[in-house]
């Protein structure tokens, strides 16, 4: 446990960490890949580039120095983080790594007002969060080994099958190479994947939301084939350079952002890609003959880019749902057809606000803008629940 003094220390350091702000977090990637360019195989380079991945720290280092003496305020993000940690087979030793360069950022750019007793109040500061991280993670492995069909770290699997599913969406299938049983999941969970793409001399390692129902022998994802211009690396490399035949690492499933079965009515948001997880809730539900009312709001580009639209409807014969969508462009407003943003007021009489739970699954400023709406139509926050892409980043409220 960290003392007392410790945390004044700590508490104390958090005008100048406001002040310094972002570059802290940039200067700290820079040093450790400098130091240790072997973890550049465990980031994503894109999220380096956009500055999320630098903010993102920022902001969870800002979180825990205001949070030290409570740290279970951060309970939350502790168990998203870690998720996403054994997703990238993050081990204890990997701690110590980034522990010392960390403090060392710190001390490059505080300069002489990092004095001695703060440098070891940060040290044990960080060992004890890193402390809960290791431990948790450590569980989350022990219950993946642990689970029928379950493993720890990288498992060889093959792209049995390719499957467009819009215009730029493509479902890929994958089996074990080994022939074994494969982990359940929960719907809304991820995989981890690792790929080696040519000319490149890093591995990457993404995450993607499991789109289907559990069936006992496959995993199935759906990638967006991200940036036109500026092509995603590794969904350009999934989507349009892996063949089926060809092989792949894949970590278990893992993620916090489950459905949870509460016999209440549910509502599904999503935005673009976004919808990948609710396929997977919308087809468990299914197989679990799902009496109570579903809602599915979508919002995306053009019909073009609706994907699982014609799925949807052949689930709306064996499920109480209803549909709304949401295109900005090439669609004429019709029944439960929108263009525009995604406005709830109109379409309220259909949402179960008083008993239901609404789960949101898209870009951040969306799902910000829609938890403001479900806010203002008082909605606790306790029945909202949301996955973000990429870097963790909070929704205000939320």
């Amino acid at each position: 446990m960290l003392t007392a003094e410790q945390i004044s220390i700590v508490k104390s350091t958090i005008p100048t960490l406001v002040e310094k702000g972002v570059g802290i977090t940039e200067h700290f990637y820079k040093r450790m890949f400098k130091h240790h360019p072997e973890l550049q195989h465990m980031f994503n380079a894109s999220h380096q580039r956009s500055g999320d991945q630098p903010r993102a720290l920022f902001d969870a280092i800002a979180a825990y120095a205001m949070n030290i003496e409570t740290p279970e305020n951060l309970t939350e993000a502790v168990e998203r983080i870690a998720h996403k940690h054994t997703s990238l087979d993050v081990q204890p030793e990997h701690y110590p790594i980034v522990g010392e360069n960390l403090i060392e950022t710190l001390g490059e750019l505080l300069g002489e007002a990092f004095t001695s007793d703060i440098k070891a109040a940060w040290e044990a500061a960080y060992q004890f969060l890193a402390d809960i991280f290791i431990q948790r993670e450590a569980q989350i492995y022990e219950e993946h080994v642990k689970s029928k069909g379950g493993w720890k770290g990288a498992r060889l699997f093959r792209l049995v099958n390719k499957q467009k599913e819009s215009r730029w969406v493509t479902s890929l299938h994958f089996e074990p190479v080994d022939g074994e049983p494969i982990m359940s999941y929960r719907p809304g969970q991820y995989l981890g994947i690792k790929v080696s793409i040519p000319g490149k001399p890093y591995q990457q390692i993404r995450q993607y939301s499991l789109s289907n129902k559990f069936d006992g022998k496959a995993y199935r994802i759906s990638i967006k084939k991200e940036g036109q211009k500026h092509p995603g690396l590794v969904s350009h490399f999934l989507t349009e350079g892996l063949a089926v035949g060809d092989e792949v690492e894949l970590f278990a499933p893992a993620g916090d952002f489950c459905f949870e079965n509460r016999n209440a009515p549910i509502t599904l948001i999503s935005a673009g890609v976004g919808l990948t997880p609710m396929q997977a809730i919308v087809e468990s539900l299914a197989e679990q003959k799902y009496e109570k009312p579903i809602t599915y709001l979508h919002a995306c580009e053009s019909p073009e880019e609706h994907s699982f639209e014609d799925r949807v409807k052949a689930l709306s014969k064996e499920l109480n749902i209803k549909t709304h969508c949401w295109y900005r462009s090439n669609a004429k407003v019709g029944n439960r057809i929108h263009v525009g943003h995604m406005v709830l007021a109109p379409i309220q009489s259909d949402l179960p606000l008083k008993n239901g739970d609404f789960y949101l699954c898209g870009p951040t400023p969306f799902m910000g803008y829609i938890r403001d709406q479900l806010v203002e139509m008082e909605v606790p926050e306790e029945r909202i629940f949301y996955e973000n892409f990429g870097p963790h980043k909070s929704l205000g409220g939320i």
